[in-house]
This record gives structure tokens, C-alpha cells and sequence, in this order.
């Protein structure tokens, strides 16, 4: 008897093993956020007991674990996955400027302030998120690998579902096929925060809203026994609701905890629920995601009995996980596949031959994940698309490359708009609003209509009409017509000059061809006329007439990581203004004059670690044989001559250099939470001169500074301290405090 009872027990523990006649487990795991850390030391602790998990099932960053485990990653490769990825990044989908086109850089520098708005058929656009959750998704894609897409979820080593909610209807998604990235995506994507992912055309949110914790889908795909993860945030106290910000993460937590409430009401007897105690972290808290982690694997050690008894022995959970490799092996294998071919789904008015220059990716090439991300960067910083995405399809020889863009929501007529405040306290502030109103894709080829108005110090209406002449966009053409109003406060037209208040005014038509040589660089070449006025305060010359016809001749070069405080990188430019000026002043004897004006700036910025050494150099002159010009150069202000006003100096002549250190003290504060805070300092050299004057090195003057600066939404905030040698010699150094916002370049 005592045999056959030992028998039937075998029988008994064979029949648990096989796959077919055991108890199918399925893993729920809940959202939260970098809590969701403690699913991979939940993960850790079933794997040390020999569970298997049969299906798989997540919402938020359970959706993002879940579908790295359906995979056929482990929990330590799950960890060092997570570990690894700069999830700050997600929070910005800010374009590093060294990877714009050279014409936006520019565009980015002269409208400072970062705002997604568009106008078009007489109604005010935005984006319908903070984010658009492109920085997201690529972490998402280059922490996954680059997987194809998938008939079916059930396909991978381990059945897979993942939660969203469609924000139109307010019905809860389940995604069991296509991109395994998007699915992990449009499950944690945060409403009102990040951008709704579109899949088959619903508009997908984080699924926390309707399903946090999913068991229901799991018990439909199959599973006799549950393991529930619940890592959802609990309720605030009264006394921690302080903010309307905090009225809005409650209304949250209702949201998610009424329906992980429903969820275990579907949880029985045989099933677990386990609840780490991670009530005290932040979702948004990454950097403490080795406490979560911790705290998951204690939660669940505490239930280790139920989980025991959940065990394989040790040759049959083997068995499981090499069945479970051997179907992750199949889709390692098939990413291992050459591409035999490119599809573009296009959902936007820009030309394929554009996107598939900055693909940079062939028939026959074998891409991995770092090659594909770096492609899709690439496309993204055209700056013409809400998302850029990249799928594979299998097929019999190879893989097909799938790219897929999507033009921006607020577009395709854009707002853009600019902000400068300087002063030194000793004088009149300077403030000017930049606004501009593009309308692009006004042609077949990408022809664009900007819009321009300057209020302020400076005033500027302007119209402008770019024409690509080519499918690569290579070459250009480019009309524009302006009026511009420049003021001077009293100063100086040289060193031993002083300078009445000056304003000068004046229209301008240029109509130019020019190559976009590189992403980095343009030259372009064209004819210009100008019709203005000059009018000098309390002065002779009082009021002048000018008119003006010419050639102009410019090239550029900018790969610059930041206009602002750069750490790396070149801009220069050179221009060459060929004219014919005529003059209408009863004291001038000439009353017409050519000349040609050079002009030549460069900034250039080497890094280490927290060190940044910026160098600086502006060149320019007037060639004439006239004894007068209204062509000149100004000197004066923060890192242009800082010991002096804003264009305190004028001249037709100048030269001018710069030194600058700048300190990364925001890394050695905060460490590397991404807060800008650099203190700083500079020597300068520089002087004008007029037009028939020689220029003199002895009569540079020196100037420096020391000042504290940050990045802002309204571009850069300066406060700081200039000096400058006393123009009358007998007086010691000019010393003033000064401040700048927005642009100040």
C-alpha cells in the first residue's frame, strides 16, 4: 500500500509539472511610477522559488515590466535594464540644439520662449500634452531591443497583455498585438502630461484610470491561479492637501484605487495578493528605485509559504525556463536580420526623400538598437513631427524597416514668440517681445511664410517666403521685406567721440539663393535695397536720408550645444555687404558712397566635466573711400565689454575678443537632477573706430566680469557685476551691476 501511495504522489507532482495539466499561473502587475521598481524584487524572489509564470498582465510601469519579463528577460537583466536608462530624459522632449538644422537653431535663438501653439482656421492650437512623449519612447525602445512586431502577444515566451484607456470613450483597452513598445507606451501614457498614444486610431492613455491592477485579464487569458501586484499610491491626509496640485494627485488616487478595488474583489482563496509597503515613495522618484526594489522582495519573502507552494522542483522549472529561452532566442534571431526593405508611413505634408536622408539606414543593413534610435533622432530633429516612430515586420529573407511620422498636432501654422530684458540700474531697461506667425508647407515642396513683429526697445515688421528648390532641400531661395527701428542711448561713435542719442530706421526687400551645405552650415548669396532715415538728438546732423542698392554674400556654420551657456561646440559666420549708399544731408559734400562691409563673429566652447571655457571673436569693418558711412558696428554690454551699456560704442571699425570660464555649480549642488546653474567670469578686449581712423591695439579697452546665470522658460537669467577701464584716465575702473533675461546675445 505504501508503494502505490508513493506512486500516485509521483503521478501526482508529474501531472503539476507538465504545462499542459498544472495550474496555469498568471502575474498581474500594478501601475506606480518608480515604485514599480518592486516588481522586479517580487520577480526575483518567484524566480529563487521556481515559479512559473504562465501569463503576464500590467498597467503603467507594470505594463513596461510585465512586457521585459514576457520577453524573456529575467529579473537581475530587468534590474540592470532599468538601472541603466536616464529616466530623466523622459521628462523632456526638448531637442539638444546641436542636432537642429542650421535655419532652426537661428529660429530658436531669436524666439527664446518654448510654447507649442499653433493658428490655423481661425482657432488657437496646442498640444494636447506637456510631453509628447517621444524622449519616453525611445528609452522605452532602446531598453527593449529592437523587436518586431507581433500577430499576436500570446507569441511571446510568456502570453502578454498590457491596459490602456481610449480618453474619447472612456473604455478600457487591452493590447494584444502590433508594437510591444507602443503597448508598453499608450499604457503609461499620463493624460494631460504626455501626449495620447495613437494605436489603430483611438487615442491611448494610461490605463491607471480604468485599470490599474488588470486580474480580470488574466483570469480571461487563462489562469487558474493569480499572483496580483499592487503598488498604487494610498490616499492623502487632509493635512498633506495643501495645493491645488495635491487636490489633483488625490482625485488620482481615487481614480486608481476604486478600480484596484474591484480588482480584488475578483481575487479567491488560491490566489496572492501582494502589497509592498512603498506608500511613502514617489512615482516620480526614480532615483529611489532601489528602495522600491528592495521593498518588493521583502513584501513578497513575507508571503514566501504561499509562494513555496506555488514551486516547481529544480529540473522541472528548467524545463520551463529553457522552453521560455528557446522562444526568446527565436526573436533575438530574427532582430539579428538584415533589412530588405523600407516603409514609410507618412502622416504628414513633409516629402519622404526628406526623412529618408536623415534615416540614414540601408537596404541590407543590419541595425541594432543603438543604430536605430540614432536614426530616429535624427528625423525627430527636423522639429516637423509630434512623433517619429521605427517598427520591423518579418518577412522570408530579412526584416522590413517601418518608419512611421506624424506631423505635429498644433501645426501646420506655428507661433513662435521672444523675450529680452537688460538693464544695469544706472540706466534705461531695454525690453522687447519678439513674435512670429510661420505657415508652412504652403507648397508642394515645403515652402514656408514667416511673419515677424518686434515691440519694444526695437521695433520689427517683417514678411519672408522660403522656397526649397529641391526634394533633399539642399538648395533654396529666400525673399524677405522689412521694417526695422534700432535706438541708441547716448554713447559713443569711438573711444574719444561721444554719440547724441541716435535712431535709425529703415525698409529693406533682399531676395537671395543660398545651400544648406550641411545640417550645420548654409551659405547663401543675393541682392538687397533700403530706403531710411537716421536722426540724431541734438545734433547737426540731425535728420538723414539715406538710400541704399547692393549684393550681400554669407555663410554660416553652427553646431553649438547651447546659445546660452555652451559646453560644446563652433558658430561663426562671415557676411560681405557690397553697396551703393546716396545720401541726402545739406552738410555731407559727397552724397553717394560704395562700400563693402565685412563682417565676422565666432563662439566656440570646450568642455570638461563641470569646466567650460567659452572664446569669442567679432571683426568688422567698412571699406570706403568716403569720409562718412552709416554703416557701423556696436560695442558694449554683458560679454561685450561688460564694464559698459549696451552699445555704448559705435563705430565703423571693431575688434573684439573674449575669454570666458563658466562653472557647472548646478551639477555640484543638485548633483544630476538637470537644474542649470553656472557661475562664471570673463576678460574682454575690444574698441570701434571710425571710418578713416587706423586700428590700434594700444587703444583696446579691457573690460570683464563675474556673473551668476540659469536657464529659464524665458530663456537665460543673468545677474552679475561688469568692469571697465575708466575712459577718462585719471579715473579708476568702471565698475556697474547688471541684469539680463531672455535673449542677451
Amino acid at each position: 500500500m505504501r508503494y502505490l501511495l508513493l506512486l500516485s504522489l509521483l503521478l501526482s507532482l508529474t501531472a503539476f509539472a507538465d504545462p499542459q495539466t498544472r495550474p496555469k499561473i498568471g502575474l498581474v502587475l500594478g501601475g506606480g511610477g518608480a515604485k514599480g521598481a518592486a516588481h522586479i524584487g517580487i520577480l526575483n524572489v518567484l524566480e529563487n522559488n521556481n515559479v512559473p509564470i504562465d501569463f503576464i498582465a500590467g498597467t503603467s510601469i507594470g505594463a513596461y515590466i510585465g512586457g521585459l519579463y514576457a520577453l524573456g528577460y529575467n529579473a537581475d537583466q530587468i534590474e540592470d535594464i532599468m538601472f541603466n536608462v536616464d529616466w530623466d530624459k523622459g521628462f523632456s522632449d526638448f531637442i539638444p540644439r546641436e542636432d537642429l538644422q542650421y535655419a532652426d537653431k537661428q529660429l530658436r535663438d531669436e524666439y527664446n520662449i518654448t510654447l507649442r501653439l499653433g493658428y490655423s482656421d481661425a482657432t488657437l492650437k496646442t498640444a494636447s500634452g506637456l510631453l509628447l512623449g517621444q524622449s519616453a519612447f525611445q528609452l522605452l525602445k532602446l531598453s527593449t531591443g529592437v523587436v518586431s512586431e507581433f500577430e499576436s502577444f500570446d507569441d511571446l515566451p510568456i502570453p502578454y497583455r498590457a491596459v490602456a484607456a481610449d480618453i474619447v470613450t472612456a473604455e478600457t483597452v487591452v493590447l494584444n498585438h502590433g508594437s510591444l513598445v507602443q503597448a508598453m507606451r499608450a499604457s503609461s501614457t499620463v493624460p494631460g502630461v504626455v501626449e495620447p498614444t495613437v494605436i489603430d486610431g483611438r487615442q491611448l492613455v494610461d490605463g491607471a484610470i480604468v485599470n490599474n491592477m488588470p486580474v480580470d485579464v488574466v483570469k480571461l487569458m487563462g489562469a487558474d491561479i493569480i499572483i496580483a501586484v499592487d503598488i498604487g499610491s494610498p490616499l492623502l491626509t487632509q493635512e498633506e492637501i495643501n495645493l491645488p496640485i495635491d487636490v489633483l494627485d488625490q482625485l488620482s488616487n481615487i481614480l486608481t484605487i476604486n478600480t484596484t478595488k474591484r480588482q480584488i474583489d475578483l481575487l479567491g482563496e488560491k490566489d496572492l495578493l501582494i502589497r509592498p509597503d512603498i506608500g511613502a515613495l514617489s512615482t516620480s522618484d526614480f532615483s529611489q528605485m532601489s528602495v522600491a526594489m528592495a521593498l518588493g522582495k521583502k513584501s513578497a519573502l513575507e508571503n514566501k509559504h504561499k509562494i513555496q507552494s506555488l514551486s516547481l522542483d529544480d529540473k522541472q522549472y528548467s524545463q520551463y525556463t529553457r522552453d521560455k529561452n528557446l522562444k526568446k532566442e527565436q526573436w533575438i534571431k530574427a532582430a539579428s536580420r538584415p533589412v530588405v526593405g523600407i516603409q514609410y508611413e507618412n502622416d504628414s505634408d513633409v516629402a519622404v526623400e526628406i526623412i529618408e536622408r536623415q534615416l540614414g539606414i540601408s537596404v541590407g543593413d543590419l541595425v541594432s538598437k543603438e543604430k536605430l534610435d540614432d536614426a530616429i533622432s535624427r528625423i525627430y530633429a527636423l522639429d516637423i513631427f509630434d512623433t517619429v516612430n521605427a517598427e520591423f515586420i518579418d518577412a522570408n529573407a530579412g526584416r522590413i524597416l517601418v518608419i512611421k511620422t506624424r506631423a505635429k498636432s498644433w501645426g501646420p501654422n506655428y507661433l513662435h514668440f521672444g523675450f529680452s530684458w537688460q538693464g544695469d540700474f544706472s540706466s534705461d531697461s531695454q525690453v522687447s517681445l519678439d513674435i512670429a506667425y510661420i505657415l508652412t508647407d504652403i507648397t508642394d515642396n515645403g515652402g514656408q511664410w514667416k511673419n515677424e513683429v518686434s515691440l519694444g526697445w526695437e521695433s520689427l515688421l517683417a514678411t519672408e517666403f522660403y522656397q526649397p528648390l529641391d526634394t533633399d532641400h539642399d538648395y533654396f531661395s529666400r525673399a524677405r521685406v522689412q521694417y526695422r527701428q534700432e535706438k541708441y542711448a547716448p554713447g559713443r561713435f569711438t573711444q574719444n567721440n561721444s554719440r547724441p542719442a541716435l535712431t535709425y530706421h529703415y525698409g529693406q526687400f533682399s531676395l537671395g539663393l543660398g545651400n544648406s551645405y550641411t545640417d550645420n552650415g548654409i551659405s547663401e548669396m543675393g541682392v538687397l535695397a533700403e530706403i531710411g532715415q537716421m536722426n540724431f538728438e541734438d545734433s547737426a546732423y540731425d535728420v538723414l536720408d539715406y538710400y541704399s542698392m547692393g549684393t550681400y554674400l554669407s555663410f554660416g556654420f553652427d553646431n553649438l550645444n547651447s546659445i546660452n551657456f555652451p559646453t560644446q561646440g563652433n558658430k561663426l559666420s562671415l557676411d560681405f555687404y557690397l553697396r551703393k549708399d546716396q545720401y541726402a544731408h545739406p552738410f555731407l559734400d559727397n552724397t553717394e558712397n560704395s562700400s563693402l562691409e565685412i563682417n565676422f563673429d565666432w563662439r566656440g566652447a570646450v568642455g570638461v566635466r563641470q569646466h567650460t571655457f567659452v572664446g569669442v571673436t567679432s571683426l568688422a569693418t567698412v571699406l570706403s573711400d568716403d569720409d562718412f558711412t552709416i554703416r557701423a558696428s556696436e560695442l558694449g554690454g554683458f560679454l561685450n565689454l561688460s564694464g559698459y551699456h549696451k552699445d555704448e560704442f559705435i563705430g565703423a571699425h571693431k575688434v573684439f575678443a573674449a575669454a570666458v570660464y563658466q562653472y557647472d555649480l548646478g551639477r555640484s549642488i543638485f548633483g544630476n537632477a538637470g537644474l542649470p546653474l553656472y557661475l562664471g567670469g570673463s576678460l574682454e578686449m575690444g574698441n570701434v573706430w571710425g571710418i578713416n581712423d587706423s586700428v590700434k591695439i594700444d587703444e583696446l579697452i579691457t573690460s570683464g566680469s563675474l556673473f551668476l546665470g540659469t536657464d529659464t522658460s524665458f530663456g537665460p537669467a543673468v545677474f552679475g557685476v561688469g568692469s571697465g577701464v575708466a575712459l577718462d584716465r585719471n579715473k579708476g575702473n568702471d565698475i556697474r551691476a547688471f541684469f539680463s533675461l531672455g535673449k542677451n546675445w
